[in-house]
């Protein structure tokens, strides 16, 4: 018997370093993805504000201060996502961000429009289209991996957990 609860707790113990390095792995990842996403978008805001304009969901208003602080708080985020700091708030606005992102490319698929995301470069004129169903899949890994982050981080913590 003593024979099984030793195996039972090893096995928790490898899941939950598993969990651990995934939780790193995955932190590194979207922090990486979103301090690259933000740069050409500081660099290029007019261009940006363009690509935010041909999404055709925010009023006209709204266009050029979406983009102007859209890509700093992409910035903070990602860097607090890479450092480890405010992981709380960075891992819930990251999600937000990510919903968000994923919501505007499924809303404009199914109205048929066909446009360049302006995810990573906004500086080299927008692509010729055809790629409305990469960007989804793309972005639902993306979202994928932030609800893992989400949800390991705010339910799966575990005692001794220096998160």
């Amino acid at each position: 018997m003593k024979k099984q609860q030793a195996i039972f707790v090893t096995d928790q113990r490898s899941q939950k370093n598993w969990t651990r390095y995934a939780f790193v792995l995955f932190r590194l990842l979207l922090g990486g993805i979103f301090v690259y996403a933000s740069y050409d978008k500081i660099i290029h805001p007019v261009p940006f504000a363009e690509i935010v304009y041909n999404y055709q969901i925010l009023p006209d208003v709204l266009v050029n201060l979406v983009s102007l602080f859209l890509p700093w708080i992409e910035l903070v985020v990602g860097l607090s996502l890479i450092l480890g700091v405010w992981l709380p708030g960075a891992i819930l606005l990251c999600n937000l961000l990510l919903l968000a992102f994923f919501s505007t490319l499924v809303f404009n698929f199914a109205r048929g429009l066909d446009i360049d995301c302006g995810c990573f470069t906004v500086s080299v004129g927008s692509s010729s289209g055809g790629h409305m169903l990469w960007y989804l899949f793309r972005d639902a890994f993306f979202l994928f991996v932030g609800l893992f982050l989400f949800f390991s981080s705010f339910f799966i913590k575990t005692e001794g957990d220096s998160r």
